[in-house]
């Protein structure tokens, strides 16, 4: 699949966007000059041209780059596109890592005509190879490599995010998961918050499609340890073997395992599991269930058919 590149939209400050005609993809870090470029997921935005021109004919009226868009594409359609989708242009190739956004704030567009298209047909993207992208150059669509599976980890503290105290726990799962094979997505510290969780756990999985997404912290009897009822709150299907197995494996070790109430559960592609806050409790929890996940995961996302095996 091929597109043609209608508009290249920077600005110097987060907001609406004008189109500069041509600009330098930076790798790793997105449009020069332009004021969401940084070292994160979401580079670079894009929107299809072909939803924009239909969303103006209804009487919008919006330019290229009022969505807060960076690049709009005619012939492609980016929200059918599965997350890991690359997309060459010239030199410059980009790696699709999230499909639409959350609003938190109506935006004029959306007071006008009641809708905006930016929440449901926008992606993001980061840049893998750099190179220049302008008006009229040929975008080409390429399959997402698949080669392996995505996770990332989630710490869930007050003390943690508000710096107090180092997030101990959500290094050793990055270094053990990394060590295992997944690709790890930039490692999230947040507040025992079950609204902010639930949302961030939505956002993982239906929007960015991470794979195995693995929460610490949070599990326990403090009135503010709500992790497992966010957790529950956002499930699509439960996973109780493995809670099952990873309290029966900790009971082994310290009879305070009891008092765990982590859980886990499935959200479309994406298996979701609560560990403890404990760095030891981390590590001797991951591995004993690391070596297991990889089946399930093949199976959720459909790369195998067989449940059974040792």
């Amino acid at each position: 699949m091929k597109g043609i590149v209608k508009a290249v939209c920077t600005s110097p400050v987060k907001g609406q966007k004008q189109d500069v005609q041509k600009a330098f993809l930076k790798k790793e870090w997105g449009i020069e000059g332009d004021a969401h470029a940084n070292t994160w997921h979401r580079q670079v935005s894009l929107l299809s041209y072909d939803k924009v021109k239909s969303f103006n004919d209804d009487g919008a009226g919006v330019s290229h780059g009022d969505f807060g868009e960076n690049l709009v594409v005619e012939g492609i359609d980016f929200r059918a596109l599965p997350v890991g989708t690359l997309l060459k242009c010239g030199n410059a190739v980009l790696e699709v890592t999230q499909i639409g956004k959350e609003c938190h704030v109506r935006c004029g567009i959306f007071y006008k005509m009641g809708d905006c298209i930016m929440p449901r047909e926008g992606v993001f993207a980061r840049v893998l190879e750099e190179g220049h992208v302008g008006v009229d150059d040929i975008m080409e669509v390429m399959p997402a490599k698949n080669t392996e599976f995505t996770a990332i980890a989630v710490t869930l503290s007050d003390k943690g995010a508000a710096g107090q105290r180092e997030d101990e726990s959500g290094k050793v799962v990055v270094e053990m998961l990394a060590n295992a094979g997944y690709k790890m997505a930039d490692a999230i510290l947040l507040p025992d918050d079950q609204k902010q969780i639930q949302d961030t756990l939505i956002t993982l999985s239906d929007l960015r499609q991470i794979n195995l997404i693995v929460t610490t912290g949070g599990t326990g009897f403090s009135k503010r340890d709500v992790t497992p009822e966010a957790t529950l709150a956002v499930a699509g299907r439960i996973a109780p073997g493995i809670a099952e197995a990873i309290r029966n494996h900790s009971l082994s070790i310290t009879g305070r395992a009891m008092l765990s109430r982590g859980v886990a559960v499935l959200r479309g592609d994406s298996l979701i599991v609560n560990l403890p806050g404990s760095p030891k409790a981390v590590r001797e929890i991951l591995e004993y269930i690391l070596p297991h996940l990889q089946h399930g995961l093949e199976v959720l996302t459909n790369k195998t058919n067989e449940c059974g095996g040792n």
